[in-house]
């Protein structure tokens, strides 16, 4: 027998129903569990006993949504993460895209930017960052903001360091950032070709003739209808044999386009879109 929702589960539903309706992000097909603990917590930082509450202080007033978007989009992110995956895509991807005069990469859900900001050196020391424009997107303004910026925290740069170097990287790390403004500022030739830009993948459209798409620990948050929708927009979006890359725990297995797309590096989460 199949039980009714608890209360705050239709309270839930009707938060993010609102909040399509009102500023048309859509949050409608994310993962419960995580969304539910994402809300949970903003309730408790931005002082409102119910879901409802939160719910009525959002749809009257603009500024407390644009603090609830900093808790529906926590960025967990490092520069040269996973750093099998940035060597498996120096030695397995970058020698087919020096195949072309020119490229267009997309970094999709690019939160802070610390993911735009490695793959640009890490083209950059493959001869390719000066022919590339990087499309750099995501749904939350201040984290688009954080990453045009590229101002991370010096803290954070022992780690990025090593990252960097089991990566493959071929100089010394600290060449691409200048400490300022009490972090570490990177050099701005990094991003001098990408174009930063607001993108919802719930409900936008493609960036056509893509030679490059990285999607890292973005679709574990979505449900299988909009992992779905997400994997179609991606292969549409390729060029003709371009590359598609997914976080350590994502996978097209069982997705309807399980079969469009080849395994390049399948531990690493490389793919390739089919041949036609």
């Amino acid at each position: 027998m199949k039980h009714p929702p608890d209360d705050i589960d239709i309270e839930l539903r009707m938060l993010v129903e609102a909040v399509y309706l009102k500023y048309n992000y859509d949050f409608r097909d994310y993962t419960g569990a995580s969304q539910k603990r994402r809300v949970l917590v903003a309730l408790r930082e931005m002082e409102c006993a119910t879901v409802s509450e939160l719910q009525a202080k959002v749809l009257h007033q603009p500024e407390a949504f644009a603090r609830l978007l900093q808790y529906l989009t926590i960025p967990v992110t490092e520069m040269f993460r996973d750093p099998e995956y940035h060597a498996a895509l120096r030695s397995q991807v970058v020698p087919h895209l020096s195949t072309y005069p020119s490229l267009k990469l997309w970094v999709a859900g690019c939160s802070t930017g610390e993911e735009v900001y490695s793959l640009a050196i890490l083209l950059h020391e493959e001869g390719l960052l000066e022919r590339s424009i990087i499309y750099a997107t995501d749904i939350n303004p201040e984290s688009l903001e954080a990453a045009r910026r590229g101002v991370f925290p010096l803290d954070r740069m022992r780690l990025y360091t090593e990252n960097y170097q089991k990566a493959g990287g071929k100089r010394a790390f600290s060449d691409y950032y200048t400490a300022a403004y009490g972090g570490a500022l990177f050099e701005r030739y990094l991003v001098e070709n990408v174009t930063f830009a607001d993108h919802s993948l719930a409900t936008d459209t493609v960036f056509s003739e893509t030679h490059f798409i990285s999607c890292r620990n973005v679709m574990i948050y979505f449900n299988r209808r909009l992992q779905n929708r997400v994997l179609g927009l991606f292969h549409d979006s390729l060029c003709h044999r371009g590359f598609m890359a997914l976080g350590s725990k994502e996978s097209i297995d069982f997705s309807t386009y399980a079969n469009r797309f080849e395994s390049v590096a399948r531990r690493e989460r490389i793919f390739r879109k089919a041949g036609q």
